[in-house]
């Protein structure tokens, strides 16, 4: 007598034949080269394990978005596609904002929920770890720090940290410009003060008079910005070593990817500092990286976490480099994935290059909720879904998922219950870090920050110069209009004297004496008026 089949597991179904329209969806997902599993499809309230939703390796480096509200599961994604693409030699970088993303570098721990959601789905789960480097910016929390120079940071990032204005922006585009041909390095805040500061000094003012000038004003914002940015402990973030980017590309020895962990648990109350700097990484690596068109896998794959603050309040020029540097650094072999809780958050120029798509629940709770829903679900390729219903109903670790197949054309919108991560889902212990931190071969090359002569040394050395110079140059004045009084002085004496002798001959003589008693007392008056001055007025 043969064994009863076992019972499905909860929440799924025995593998049987799909209806119609599920089989199409799922032979989209059958690619036969490398591929990452996603999970498997959900067709009427059931999962279907033998459907694997999967998205093609290569593809990864076509871009893509993960979206959904809080809490639905888009940090376990995340994790997901970097321990398979870890596991498939391919660098990763991450940003943890919350601090949980660091258990990848340690073996899962399983328990009931892991098991349960890898029966539903097919997966054969096993506890791994995967190699690991935590970074933090400026050294602030645990993590290589990762710094880098204002004037590799450039005027339309630092705008966009510094809240400023189309005008003032371009004024500190003139700033940089400035500094540049003056050979003046603006490595940290206090070299970009000093060269502000100069060029609205009367000495400076002349030096941008070609080219526009720097109001008084527009510099006194941009100081004042300055100021605000390094109280928020900013200032750490500028300065040297500068970090090189080329670190984020590096392999394990056993040829695994190397998971780039950048910690911001320390700083996220700065979101909009933080999300700014993601971009300047991404757009240092797009200008070193050299061209090498569609790869079989990217040289990297790039998350930047909330990404709607990226483009909150940006600027033309911002939205036009974030736009470019997402549309040709595909060429460069790196995939750019953008997460954050609503596709409407990302411009509709930037969502038409993020070829795979991972769409968590959605809340409609409001109108705007409601409306937010109808958006997003017109973003989608024609579906056997109804997605306006199949977004509302999502559980925690189920997605709307359309990815690039192998030809570049999008898939089917297939509705997934994702696979769990076989890494620990939380963060590893604070001593566990930061002896991972310390032991790594980076650390020395980053951890202690260089203070070199830069812009703020040169003009301040160029200020005591200067005002040396004009004491020195005051001193000789005040010595040479001395000399000029004591030469006066000394030919004015033996006249003087000529002239006493004179006199007295002439009070001895006895034309003298008949007069003064005549005129004595009015004579004696003038000669005194003169004494105390009167002469000296009229010379």
């Amino acid at each position: 007598m043969s064994e009863p089949e076992p019972s499905p597991p909860p929440g799924s179904r025995a593998s049987g034949v799909l209806p119609a329209e599920a089989g199409e969806i799922a032979a989209a997902y059958a690619f036969p080269g490398p591929a990452l599993d996603l999970g498997a499809l959900l067709w009427d309230g059931q999962c279907r394990p033998e459907a694997r939703i999967r998205v093609p390796l290569g593809m990864l480096g076509r871009h893509g978005l993960v979206a959904g509200a809080t809490g639905t599961g888009k940090t376990k994604i995340l994790q997901l596609i970097a321990e398979q693409l870890s596991a498939n030699g391919v660098p990763v970088f991450l940003a943890d904002i919350k601090g949980d993303v660091s258990g990848i570098s340690a073996p899962g721990e399983g328990g009931d929920k892991a098991m349960a959601r890898a029966a539903q789905v097919g997966q054969e789960w096993r506890a791994a770890a995967f190699p690991c480097e935590f970074h933090s910016l400026g050294g602030i929390g645990p993590g290589i720090p990762v710094r880098a120079t204002v004037t590799d940071f450039g005027p339309v990032l630092l705008s966009k940290v510094l809240q400023l204005n189309r005008t003032q922006e371009q004024s500190l585009g003139l700033i940089f410009h400035y500094a540049d041909s003056k050979g003046l390095e603006l490595v940290d805040l206090k070299d970009l003060r000093a060269v502000v500061a100069f060029l609205v000094s009367d000495t400076g003012k002349a030096e941008l008079k070609n080219i526009g000038g720097l109001s008084t004003a527009t510099a006194g914002v941009i100081l004042r910005s300055i100021t605000a940015l390094e109280q928020q402990g900013a200032g750490d973030f500028f300065g040297e070593p500068a970090f090189d980017t080329s670190e984020l590309l590096r392999t394990a020895p056993d040829g695994r990817g190397l998971v780039s962990v950048l910690e911001l648990a320390a700083v996220q109350d700065r979101p909009q500092l933080f999300s700014t700097f993601l971009m300047w990484l991404l757009a240092d690596l797009f200008g070193e990286l050299p061209e090498v068109g569609d790869l079989d896998k990217p040289k990297l794959v790039f998350f930047l976490d909330e990404a709607h603050l990226l483009f909150s309040g940006a600027s033309k020029a911002f939205l036009e480099a974030i736009t470019q540097t997402v549309r040709l650094i595909r060429s460069k072999g790196v995939g750019v994935f953008f997460v954050t809780q609503n596709a409407k958050d990302v411009p509709a120029d930037v969502l038409a290059q993020l070829g795979n798509r991972v769409q968590h629940a959605m809340r409609a709770f409001t109108p705007d909720d409601a409306k937010a829903l109808k958006a997003t679900v017109r973003t989608f390729p024609k579906s056997a879904y109804d997605l306006e219903e199949v977004l509302t109903s999502l559980g925690i670790g189920e997605a709307v998922v359309t990815v690039l197949s192998e030809t570049g054309a999008p898939t089917p919108v297939a509705a997934t219950r994702l696979r769990a991560p076989q890494s620990l889902m939380g963060p590893v212990d604070a001593a566990v870090l930061d002896r991972a931190v310390t032991s790594s071969a980076l650390y020395p090359r980053y951890a202690q920050a260089v203070d070199r002569e830069s812009a703020y040394e040169k003009l301040t050395a160029e200020q005591q110069a200067a005002e040396a110079a004009a004491l020195g140059a005051a001193r000789e004045a005040e010595e040479a209009r001395a000399a000029a009084e004591a030469a006066k002085a000394a030919a004015r004496t033996p006249r003087r004297e000529e002239d006493e002798s004179v006199v007295g001959q002439v009070m001895g003589s006895g034309l003298f004496t008949s007069l003064a008693r005549s005129v004595g007392t009015q004579l004696g008056r003038e000669i005194s008026r003169s004494l105390f001055g009167t002469a000296r007025r009229r010379r």
